[in-house]
């Protein structure tokens, strides 16, 4: 078992809420997983987030969009724990590193998916370019609103579970 894991299956139930809530960023999510310790192994962690993710309402999903900044920006909602914002610096850095059409592509990009959806635009960027990420939100842009937000859902679990990863790791 994970050192990790150990320690927050025994740690007093607020204490462990704010541990995993880096991972997703909804409170009821970080809630019902923590209600669901004790975890024996990284297996049977991240099963439990995958259910409880989807067993989630829309008005949790849209907590969680919001702990994350747009797709190309450097800062965290101010709300997101720091754990959270460093996290998605990693997981963008292939963006920060695009030349300056693909940036200004996907801010034009952003601004249009907020326009037709209402929410950030969520994608699982760990081991994508800035260009393939600004391909898949010009794609994406052709959703239906229920489609999207379920394709939206998606890719936050998808996060989720890279993260829930890392933070095992220490």
């Amino acid at each position: 078992m994970s050192h990790v894991l150990e320690h927050w299956n025994h740690l007093p139930t607020e204490q462990a809420v704010a541990e995993i809530m880096p991972c997703c960023g909804s409170k009821v999510w970080a809630n019902g997983m923590t209600a669901r310790r004790p975890f024996s192994e990284e297996a049977s962690l991240l099963a439990a987030s995958d259910e409880t993710w989807r067993n989630l309402g829309e008005a949790d999903w849209m907590e969680a969009f919001r702990s994350h900044p747009r797709i190309g920006e450097s800062r965290a909602p101010q709300s997101a724990p720091i754990r959270s914002a460093n996290w998605s610096k990693q997981e963008q850095q292939s963006v920060t590193e695009a030349g300056d059409g693909v940036k200004i592509a996907l801010a034009e990009a952003n601004r249009e998916y907020e326009r037709r959806f209402g929410h950030i635009f969520i994608v699982c960027a760990t081991g994508k370019s800035g260009p393939e990420i600004l391909d898949i939100l010009r794609h994406r842009l052709q959703n239906d609103e229920h489609s999207e937000l379920r394709e939206a859902a998606e890719q936050q679990r998808q996060i989720t579970q890279i993260r829930l990863k890392r933070w095992l790791t220490g």
